[in-house]
């Protein structure tokens, strides 16, 4: 099998959901499978988008919306993208600032009480990405419409604690280490975890055009079982998750201090206002192959969302475009190589906080069945 391109620039964003991509450098399980990892750390998601889409980036640590939203033409931009896999599952969360907490706002119902009261000011980190629609569809659950009832902004997700600490905001949804930076800095609470929206959700995807899958279809292979390998090895052991916290919490990566990373990865949760538990649905990088499995009603999921806020005017054809992104036979190659178990379906169940249940059967149906949308 002859590799088309040996060095391969994959971007990221500060998170600790890039893991599996810096541990696939680090412990030599690119160079394991022919290729060699050069990444890139990039300051915000359009950069990363952007940089794709001129071949600065051959893929990328990307939000599955903002695939979807490229490959839809949301705003300005199409482009035909590639998932070429799942990195992760959970680990997110949207944090309130500790301003309200002195207001006496401790839940969701709370937030709900003071957002029909005056409009607050919430960030996310991408339009059409994942944090945008977990704080959307949590606000919603709660009765508040999101495009209604409060102000939307954008940040990057490691500007989040500092932007909350100066009251540029009242709210956010990010990625972690950012929400546990802010608990522990205190200036910000948790006030829900996007595992607590949709239990084992899917996240981060490993992300490129399909123009780079059809002229590397072997380099995206060997890139995919690369990272495969490094994803099963931060699973093995809690050893494993706080070495890889330690790595990743130096300057050229995320660039915290590594107790800020690692409580969350071992599923060690303190919300800021005296709770803590055991997460049973903490950030996971494999699973046994069932967190990198890039299902096709997780993409299908996030179209459904698209339209339910108005981001898309028209129902698309979910399942053909969710065929086309998902690079679903060259995965199965990979897992082979790695011998990675793949599941039998490219469909999957899951009931979310409000007690729908998705599928991916019926998607128009389901994005119009919400009591609060745009559509």
């Amino acid at each position: 099998m002859q590799i088309e391109k040996d060095i391969v620039r994959i971007g990221f964003n500060p998170l600790t959901d890039c893991a599996s991509l810096v541990m696939a450098s680090v412990l030599g399980l690119d160079r394991k499978h022919g290729i060699r990892i050069v990444l890139s750390k990039e300051t915000s998601w359009a950069g990363v988008r952007d940089k794709l889409l001129t071949g600065e980036l051959d893929a990328a640590h990307a939000l599955y919306g903002l695939v979807y939203g490229t490959q839809l033409g949301v705003g300005s931009v199409q482009r035909d993208m590639a998932i070429l896999m799942n990195l992760n599952r959970n680990g997110q969360a949207i944090t309130i600032s500790r301003r309200l907490v002195d207001e006496g706002i401790n839940d969701g119902a709370g937030v709900a009480a003071l957002a029909h009261e005056r409009q607050l000011r919430w960030a996310q980190t991408f339009p059409t990405g994942t944090h945008a629609m977990w704080l959307y569809y949590w606000l919603a659950a709660y009765g508040v419409h999101p495009l209604r009832e409060a102000r939307i902004i954008t940040v990057p997700p490691s500007q989040m604690a500092a932007n909350l600490a100066a009251g540029h905001m009242d709210g956010f949804c990010a990625g972690e280490p950012w929400n546990h930076r802010a608990v522990m800095d205190g200036v910000g609470v948790t006030i829900a975890t996007s595992q607590q929206i949709w239990p084992d959700h899917p996240e981060k995807v490993l992300a490129a055009t399909q123009d780079f899958v059809r002229h590397n279809p072997n380099t995206a292979r060997a890139l995919v079982a690369a990272v495969l390998e490094a994803s099963r090895w931060i699973d093995a052991s809690a050893a494993n998750r706080m070495a890889m916290a330690e790595i990743i919490s130096a300057v050229q990566y995320v660039n915290t201090s590594k107790e800020v990373i690692w409580q969350r990865i071992l599923g060690h949760y303190q919300d800021g206002m005296g709770r803590s538990w055991e997460d049973a649905h903490s950030m996971r990088f494999h699973q046994e192959g069932a967190a990198n499995f890039p299902y096709l009603s997780d993409g299908m999921w996030f179209m459904t969302q698209h339209r339910r806020w108005g981001l898309l005017k028209t129902a698309p054809d979910y399942l053909s475009v969710a065929l086309r992104v998902h690079q679903i036979a060259l995965y199965k190659e990979a897992a082979e190589i790695t011998e990675t178990p793949v599941p039998a379906s490219t469909l999957r169940s899951s009931v979310l906080m409000d007690g729908t249940t998705w599928d991916g059967k019926d998607p128009e149906r389901y994005a119009a069945s919400f009591a609060i949308h745009m559509l």
